[in-house]
C-alpha cells in the first residue's frame, strides 16, 4: 500500500523499531516467542502498522535488503556498523516509496563517475588544461576531454568551475553538461548545481552561454558575471543578480541572511549524513549568520544558542528534528 502524501511523518523511534524487525527477519527465522512479539508489535498502534506497511513495500521493491545494509546487519547488536545500518534503513522507510529509487540512483551516480565526493566532503581538482574544479558535497562528475572539446558532465551535486585558456591549436570550448542543458564557458568562473530536475547557474566572472537540452524550445542565452538563473530541459527561469555568497561553500561556510529555517535546514542536510527535519510550526523562522558546514553538529548547537529552537536526535544522530523550544 502506498503512503499518501498528506500522511503525517512517522516517529523516528517507530521507524527504528520497524528497521530492527526487518533486519531480524532478514538474518534468520524467528523463534515462536519472537514471532509472537513481532505480531503484537505490528498491531499495537496505527503508527507501527504504517511503519510495517512501509517495510513490506520496501522489501517488495528491493527483493530483500540492500547488500550493504544486510552485511552490516549481521554484526553484533551493539556494533556501530549495525547501528549505522539501522539508521540508513529507517531513513529509507521514512521516504518510501520514493526512497529506494533515490538511494539506488545516488549509488549508481556516485560510484560509476570519474570523480565524486561523499556527504559532507569537498574536493579540489586541477584538470589537464589547467582549469580548476571544486566539487561540493555528494557530487559526481565525468571529465571528457578530446580533440574537439573539454567537457565536464555533472551527474549530480554542485561544482565551482574556473576555466583556463586552451593551449591546443583548436582552442577547444569548455563545456559543462547536465540533464537539463549545455553550458559553454566564455572565460569564466561559475557555479553549477543540479537540483530537483533543474540546473542552477551563477556566474561570478566572465559569461556563460546556455543551451537547453530541448534546443527546439527556445534560443540559447548568455548569462553574464554577477547574474544567476535556473533552467529545465525546456524552459529558462528568470535572470537575477547572483547571491554574493554563492561560493561560500568552497570556504566551508553556509551563509544565511534572513533565510527561512526550512530552507536553511534543507541546505544544511546536504552536508550531514542522515535526515534533518524542520517542524512546520517553525519553518518560517528567519535565520542569519555564518555557519560551518564541515561541522554540522556545531551549526545545530549555534542555532540552539541563538534561536528558540530545540534539536532532538534519534537513531544515533542519523535522524534530527528541529522544533520550537519550550518556555525556560
Amino acid at each position: 500500500m502506498l503512503t499518501r502524501r498528506d500522511e503525517p511523518p512517522l516517529d523516528p523511534e517507530v521507524l527504528e523499531e520497524a528497521a530492527e524487525w526487518l533486519i531480524r527477519l532478514s538474518e534468520r527465522d524467528l523463534s515462536d516467542t519472537e514471532r509472537a512479539k513481532w505480531e503484537c508489535w505490528k498491531v499495537s498502534s496505527p503508527e507501527r502498522g504504517r511503519a510495517w506497511s512501509r517495510a513490506q513495500l520496501l522489501q517488495n521493491k528491493l527483493g530483500g535488503l540492500p547488500r550493504s545494509l544486510a552485511m552490516s546487519a549481521l554484526d553484533r547488536p551493539s556494533d556501530p556498523k549495525r547501528r549505522a545500518a539501522l539508521g540508513k534503513l529507517a531513513m529509507l522507510l521514512a521516504v518510501v516509496p520514493a526512497g529506494w529509487g533515490s538511494w539506488k540512483l545516488a549509488q549508481t551516480q556516485q560510484w560509476s563517475a570519474d570523480y565524486r565526493t561523499a556527504v559532507g566532503q569537498r574536493r579540489d581538482l586541477t584538470l589537464a588544461d589547467g582549469s580548476r574544479l571544486t566539487l561540493n558535497t555528494s557530487t559526481a562528475i565525468d571529465v571528457l576531454f578530446d580533440a574537439n572539446q573539454r567537457l565536464i558532465r555533472l551527474r549530480e551535486g554542485e561544482i565551482l568551475v574556473q576555466t583556463a585558456p586552451d593551449v591546443s591549436p583548436l582552442a577547444r570550448p569548455f563545456l559543462v553538461s547536465t540533464r537539463e542543458g549545455l553550458m559553454q564557458a566564455l572565460g569564466t568562473r561559475f557555479t553549477v548545481r543540479e537540483q530537483q530536475s533543474r540546473t542552477h547557474l551563477a556566474v561570478l566572472d566572465g559569461a556563460v552561454r546556455v543551451e537547453l537540452a530541448d534546443s527546439r524550445a527556445t534560443a540559447p542565452i548568455i548569462v553574464n558575471a554577477g547574474q544567476r538563473t535556473d533552467f529545465s530541459q525546456q524552459t529558462f527561469g528568470t535572470v537575477n543578480p547572483a547571491d554574493r555568497n554563492t561560493d561560500a561553500w568552497t570556504q566551508g561556510m553556509l551563509m544565511a541572511d534572513k533565510m527561512r529555517l526550512a530552507d536553511f535546514v534543507a541546505e544544511l542536510a546536504r552536508y550531514r549524513k542522515g535526515f534533518v527535519r524542520c517542524d512546520p510550526a517553525i519553518a518560517e523562522l528567519r535565520i542569519s549568520g555564518a555557519f560551518p558546514i564541515s561541522d554540522t553538529q556545531r551549526t545545530l548547537n549555534m542555532l540552539v544558542q541563538t534561536y528558540p529552537i530545540l534539536v532532538t536526535g534519534h537513531l544515533s544522530g542519523y535522524w534530527v528534528t528541529l522544533s520550537a523550544a519550550g518556555p525556560a
